[in-house]
């Protein structure tokens, strides 16, 4: 029997929740910093290139699951 949520799916969502996370820690950034808080900006910055990595990577691995039989 087929699983209700195929592993791609739940992956590619988790990639998607991701990317809204990055997206809403950048608006996060950019009060902060405009509030004078660069040295703030600065540590969140640092998290996000991590996380912009990552996606790259973890968007390469999906595109090779999807591609599976």
């Amino acid at each position: 029997m087929p699983s209700k949520y195929p592993l791609a799916d739940v992956l590619e969502r988790m990639y998607e929740n991701q990317l809204a996370l990055e997206a809403a820690l950048m608006e996060l950034t950019l009060h902060v910093e405009a509030h004078g808080h660069a040295d703030v900006g600065n540590n969140i910055r640092g998290a996000l290139e991590i996380i912009g990595e990552n996606a790259v990577h973890i968007k390469q691995g999906l595109a090779r699951l999807s591609k599976l039989p």
